[in-house]
């Protein structure tokens, strides 16, 4: 029987959707042979746990054009992968206390510059929009159309069938302890099954980023911050074209699930959750909720995800740090992964979005997070 650990021309740590994203990709650009790790199943960790919010409404430029190119590759994900991601356009409509609207009315006003069809709304119109919302301390709203959600898992699956169908292979429940180098370069990762020769190695690993990244020498800058989500069974009056809601001030966020509603923001239990959920749609007082889980944000010094590849180790790249943004973010940065380690020239740029930016002060925060 041939070995599952025979050498690979590139290893992606991570079974999320960023590292089936690249897996894909790299397969797609002739790394036919190439390996994804992962020690639990594809998905497990903070993917299946994301609301799968797509938008691009930041504060950020780069993050607009990348959510406009995701934006494309997940409306044409079905005919491309041949699976139904539940790719749904209801918009996002962020709503704002007074002290946000400067902020927000310069991020529409650079999103609409760089083609997205964002627009600052009236209270009146956001209270069409989620009927019985209570306006309380509010002073306006920016809305999306094009903004959306799909369902994590399955872009999961979509990606990981594609790439094995290359002929690519994903290694679940085989867990990456280490990078292994040799005179400044990558010769292969240590995992719980012994060593995996290779001369790339794609670190995709979310909050466990940090720790492989050390094994070979790389300082990725990130932590864990908890977020948490509700399934409330019905909707009662509200429509299934209700868009992602977002309140700024609280991080309170909701958006239609099926016949019901998924309900989120920082609250660890459904009771810390409940004062801030009734006061804005009082409606909610009346919907209980059936379940709930948890999942990191990996979050970086600046709320950007943080994307390249380590001037040494040569043949080390990773992906993390993305606040929050990953699931959105997966299809372009994968690609991008793909091209960096492929030596083709990028359809997208992130070079800016280097961890190198850290020690060099270049830091590029991202306003926009929830």
């Amino acid at each position: 029987m041939e070995s599952e650990l025979r050498a690979a021309s590139a290893v992606v740590i991570g079974g999320g959707v960023i590292g089936v994203s690249t897996l894909y990709h790299l397969a797609a650009a002739g790394l036919t042979d190439a390996v994804l790790l992962e020690r639990d199943t594809l998905g497990a960790g903070s993917t299946s746990a994301a609301a799968g919010g797509i938008r691009v409404q930041y504060s950020d430029a780069l993050n607009v054009q990348i959510s406009l190119l995701g934006i494309e590759r997940f409306a044409r994900f079905r005919d491309d992968f041949d699976i139904d991601i539940g790719f749904r356009q209801n918009g996002y409509l962020f709503l704002l206390e007074e002290r946000m609207m400067p902020a927000f009315e310069a991020a529409t006003a650079l999103q609409r510059s760089l083609g997205a069809p964002t627009r600052m709304m009236s209270l009146s119109e956001a209270a069409e929009r989620v009927p019985g919302l209570c306006l309380d301390g509010l002073a306006g709203a920016s809305f999306c159309p094009i903004d959306g959600v799909a369902t994590p898992e399955a872009v999961v699956q979509g990606y990981a069938a594609a790439a094995r169908r290359l002929g690519a292979r994903t290694l679940v429940g085989h867990a990456a302890r280490a990078v292994r180098t040799e005179g400044g370069r990558v010769t292969g990762v240590e995992t719980d099954r012994g060593l995996l020769p290779t001369s790339r190695v794609i670190c995709a690993a979310g909050v466990d980023s940090p720790a492989i990244a050390a094994t070979a020498g790389v300082d990725l800058p990130v932590r864990a911050e908890r977020r948490y989500i509700y399934f409330v069974d019905q909707r009662g009056a509200l429509p299934a074209s209700l868009p992602l809601t977002v309140d700024f001030a609280t991080g309170l966020y909701l958006h239609p699930e099926g016949p019901g509603l998924i309900v989120g923001g920082p609250w660890p239990t459904a009771a810390d959750l409940a004062p801030y959920a009734v006061a804005r749609l009082p409606a909610l007082a009346d919907l209980p909720i059936r379940s709930g889980w948890s999942g990191n944000y990996e979050m970086s010094p600046d709320h950007n995800a943080m994307v390249g590849a380590a001037t040494e180790p040569a043949g080390f790249y990773y992906a993390t740090g993305f606040s929050g943004h990953g699931f959105q973010q997966a299809p372009v940065v994968g690609e991008y992964l793909a091209d960096l380690v492929a030596g083709r020239p990028p359809a997208l740029d992130l070079g800016v979005l280097s961890a190198d930016r850290f020690a060099g002060a270049r830091t590029r925060p991202e306003a926009n997070v929830i």
